[in-house]
């Protein structure tokens, strides 16, 4: 029988009214070497619910706490690396600009208005996070 490789992932779609928080990580080695923009999102610990995955990432990677992200949808699909994929999207709202602490594996985090975000060869993934943020806000 074959090993089927799984990775589990959360992310956070940060919207404050317009606009969508997106990331690039420094270590792209951690994320399938993939440059270019993200949603904040992180592989899930072992035994970590989801739900606490979403909490974590905010903390880790931005010092947010309180902001309580819900569960949008989930996908699942086989990696580029034939590992199964499962990921846990959540999306998040807040009505005024955060004072975030970028962590030291973040080298760069902007807010993009939905009506000018990134070009797709701008963003990891083929472009996947923008794939995400209209799903989540239902405009697909």
């Amino acid at each position: 029988m074959t090993e089927v490789k799984c990775k589990l992932i959360a992310d956070v779609a940060l919207f404050n009214g317009n606009e969508v928080l997106l990331v690039k990580y420094k270590a792209d080695n951690k994320y399938d070497h993939q440059k270019g923009w993200f949603l904040p999102d992180d592989l899930l610990m072992e035994f970590e619910h989801p739900d606490e995955a979403a909490d974590r990432i905010l903390l880790e990677q931005f010092n947010i706490t309180n902001i309580n992200p819900s569960l949008n949808h989930i996908e699942s699909f086989k990696g580029k690396d034939s590992s199964w994929h499962l990921v846990f999207h959540y999306k998040a709202e807040i009505n005024d600009y955060l004072d975030l602490v970028m962590s030291d594996q973040i080298s760069e985090y902007d807010w993009f208005d939905l009506s000018e975000l990134p070009d797709k060869k701008e963003v990891a993934h083929n472009g996947w996070a923008l794939f995400t943020i209209k799903a989540v806000r239902g405009i697909l």
